[in-house]
């Protein structure tokens, strides 16, 4: 999956380096920001923002006091992250890094937040990324992100290279792979967690479908 992944750091470094490609990725999630009121009441102090693209949830999530890294493969996405930052007078740690290995000590964050992130790979990656989220949350911590379930619209489209996992070499992504699940099979993934909040979600486009998530870390 090395090269896969290295395609589609091109792939993004390539959107990231142009004001068109970065338009539709500025604003917040709205279900990143109804969290803020629950993350408040936790007292939550730290967050890692994993995936950040160029910046749109950790900007929000540092905005808000949180003590926040931002991790990326993309080195065009973090210079635009850094950059905004300084201009909005905003202060966080940003780094290069994969989700496979997060360089984080155990129980460093409060709330990990991945958004339409580490469904890119196979079921053995995505579990792989989820015990590193696991590992760095705090018990007790909050994850908040998505997963892609078998009703998008893409679900089967391209070559299958692992189960439910295919690859579609005309996609925003060429050969990069996207592993989709059932309920039962996101559930086995998180059993490390309580599942707080669980539904599927329309996103950009139509049939664009994914799983919208928030667990808690069990100790």
């Amino acid at each position: 999956m090395v090269a896969a992944f290295g395609s589609a750091i091109e792939a993004w470094d390539k959107r990231w380096a142009t004001a068109e490609g970065r338009a539709d990725w500025l604003e917040p999630e709205p279900d990143v920001i109804a969290l803020l009121l629950e993350l408040k009441a936790r007292g939550a102090r730290t967050a890692l923002d994993l995936g950040c693209g160029v910046g749109r949830h950790a900007l929000l999530l540092a905005e808000q006091g949180l003590a926040v890294e931002a991790i990326d493969g993309s080195a065009k996405g973090l210079a635009v992250v850094r950059e905004t930052a300084r201009a909005r007078g905003i202060s966080l740690s940003v780094r290069q890094g994969t989700a496979d290995a997060l360089p984080f000590d155990d129980g460093s964050f409060d709330f990990v937040l991945s958004w339409n992130v580490i469904h890119h790979g196979t079921l053995g990656d995505v579990g792989q990324r989820l015990a590193e989220i696991w590992r760095v949350l705090k018990p007790g911590g909050l994850y908040q992100g998505t997963m892609l379930p078998m009703r998008n619209i893409n679900y089967g489209n391209g070559r299958i290279v692992a189960p439910d996992t295919f690859v579609r070499d005309r996609a925003e992504e060429p050969g990069h792979p996207h592993f989709y699940c059932d309920a039962a099979t996101l559930v086995a993934l998180f059993a490390g967690f309580e599942l707080l909040s669980l539904k599927q979600q329309l996103q950009r486009k139509p049939g664009s479908w994914h799983w919208h998530i928030i667990a808690e870390r069990r100790p």
